[in-house]
Parts: C-alpha cells; sequence; structure tokens
C-alpha cells in the first residue's frame, strides 16, 4: 500500500462544519435536482475524501447521518449577528456555508488548498458568465490558527461597537478585512481564493430552479 502524503493526510484530517443556524435556517434544507442543499454539500465532501463532518445547528431536521453542533439560531434577523455563528473550535477547522450550492470544482479547491493561518473562499466582481448573482458572496473558511480566528472575531465585534463599519451587522467579508488587516471603509475584493464558477448561495425556490440544470 502506497502511504499518503503527510500533507495530504493532515487535510483530510481537518473538521468540516456546515454552518445552518441563524433565521434563515431553511435555506439549506432547499432541493436542488431534488437534493437538499446541505446533503449535496456532504456527498460532495466525502467524495473528495472528508470524514470529519458536521452540521452546526439546532434544527432537528438537520438529520443528514452527520454529527449536529447545537448552536445559538433563535436570533431574528433584525438581531442576527455573523459572528456569533462559527462553533467554537481548538482543532483545524473549515466553515462553509450551509446554504451554498457547491460545484464539485470548487469543493474540489477548498479540500485541497492548503493555508497555514487561515484562507476565505468567495466569489466577487469580475464574476464568471455562469455565475448566478449580480454581488459578492463568502462561501468558506478554512482555519487552522484557531487562536488567531476567533481573536479577529473578537476584534471585528469590537470595531462594529465603534462604528468601524459601512454594513451593519458586519459579515464574512468584514471578518476578512479585519484578518487581512486591510481598510474598513470599503470591501476589498483581493487576497482571497475565488471560486467564480456557477457556486452560489441559494436564496429562495426561484434560485434552486436556475440551478436545476446543474449537477
Amino acid at each position: 500500500m502506497v502511504e499518503e502524503p503527510l500533507v495530504w493526510g493532515a487535510l483530510l484530517r481537518m473538521k468540516y462544519i456546515i454552518m445552518c443556524g441563524g433565521p434563515r435556517s431553511e435555506r439549506p434544507l432547499i432541493k436542488v435536482n431534488n437534493e437538499p442543499i446541505v446533503a449535496r454539500t456532504i456527498r460532495l465532501l466525502k467524495e473528495n475524501g472528508i470524514k470529519d463532518i458536521a452540521i452546526s445547528t439546532n434544527d432537528d431536521r438537520y438529520d443528514f447521518g452527520v454529527p449536529i453542533l447545537h448552536h445559538d439560531n433563535s436570533l431574528t434577523w433584525d438581531d442576527f449577528y455573523w459572528l456569533k455563528t462559527y462553533y467554537p473550535m481548538k482543532k483545524p477547522v473549515c466553515y462553509m456555508h450551509g446554504d451554498v450550492f457547491f460545484s464539485p470544482e470548487a469543493i474540489k479547491t477548498i479540500v485541497e488548498t492548503e493555508t497555514d493561518s487561515i484562507e476565505f473562499f468567495a466569489s466577487a466582481p469580475p464574476f464568471s458568465k455562469q455565475y448566478k448573482k449580480n454581488w459578492a458572496e463568502p462561501f468558506a473558511f478554512k482555519v487552522k490558527d484557531t487562536k488567531r480566528f476567533f481573536e479577529a472575531i473578537d476584534l471585528c465585534k469590537e470595531l462594529d461597537s465603534k462604528g468601524f463599519f459601512k454594513r451593519k451587522p458586519p459579515i464574512t467579508w468584514e471578518l476578512w478585512q479585519v484578518i487581512k488587516g486591510t481598510p474598513l471603509n470599503i470591501i476589498d475584493y483581493t487576497n482571497y481564493t475565488a471560486i467564480n464558477d456557477y457556486t452560489v448561495d441559494v436564496d429562495d425556490e426561484g434560485d434552486a430552479k436556475c440551478l436545476g440544470g446543474y449537477v
């Protein structure tokens, strides 16, 4: 038997958490090609050799054969705070948005991308012709330096309380700005891993119909 490379083995040992909490927890259950979006993400991760997968939610409907990490999804949209949705972990972890329809190529990119610290995966202008939205979307954080990651979340909360962000509340893009140390008054669409194919978040059944031709 050929022994797997140490680096590749380390990548496969990372925990993958699919975030399905929050006030819009219905979205990951939307079906595309008769398959719930969250089930698709689990399937594609397994096809890429990932075994340590969990769902972060308090919703009993998310029984898809992987562990559930109970989290606070009781917030309403008015007081929803994205920075509360990252389930606390000390081991290397990849946080993936549960309402995202990932292409197989996007999952492969996320799984195979190495980082010594923190990497961010998203889509932003210029988009590919296949992309379904006209605005940037965050998809995943891959975190090896968990201490730095949660320190950045705390700093982001502090900066938000002092009015440093134009967008209220700050979301994943603002957190990435804090992590990278870029200016806070604009969204800096640089220094991240771009996934500009048809990978996109699904807001409603209309989006699901648009994606029906993809597998």
